[in-house]
C-alpha cells in the first residue's frame, strides 16, 4: 500500500488522492489565446526527474502541492500552496467580466435590433 502525506490530514492511502497536474504559471484566462489556454490545461512537459504537482485529497477537498520524482515515483515533500502562492485567483470575478463582455451586443445583433424596431416588431 502506498502512503501519501497530506499536509492537512497526515499520512493517507494513495487511493484517497487525485493527481491535478504540474504546477505551472497560469495565463490570464481573460486575455490569453485559445491556444495558450489549451497548452496550459492539456499539455505538460512530462519530464523525467523531480516535478512539482497539484494533488487533491478527495475526502476533505484539500488541494496541496507535492514534489515527486517521476522516474522512481518517490514523493520528496508535500506542502500547502500558501508556501508559493500569496493570493488566490478569483475566477468568479474574471468570469463575471467575461460574461459582461459576452452580453454586449455585437454589430450584427445591433443591426438586427434596429431593423426589428424599424419594421415595428
Amino acid at each position: 500500500m502506498k502512503i501519501l502525506h497530506c499536509p492537512l490530514n497526515g499520512p493517507r492511502n494513495i487511493s484517497e488522492f487525485v493527481h491535478g497536474g504540474e504546477v505551472r504559471e497560469m495565463p490570464n484566462p481573460a486575455t490569453c489565446t485559445d491556444r495558450e489556454w489549451a497548452d496550459y490545461v492539456f499539455y505538460s512537459d512530462n519530464k523525467a526527474g523531480v516535478v512539482t504537482e497539484w494533488w487533491l485529497h478527495a475526502a476533505s477537498g484539500y488541494w496541496f502541492i507535492a514534489e515527486r520524482h517521476t522516474v522512481t515515483d518517490e514523493i520528496i515533500r508535500t506542502y500547502d500552496p500558501s508556501e508559493i502562492f500569496k493570493e488566490r485567483v478569483d475566477f468568479a470575478l474574471e468570469a463575471g467580466a467575461l460574461e459582461e463582455s459576452a452580453l454586449k451586443p455585437s454589430g450584427l445583433e445591433k443591426r438586427a435590433t434596429m431593423n426589428a424596431k424599424e419594421v415595428g416588431v
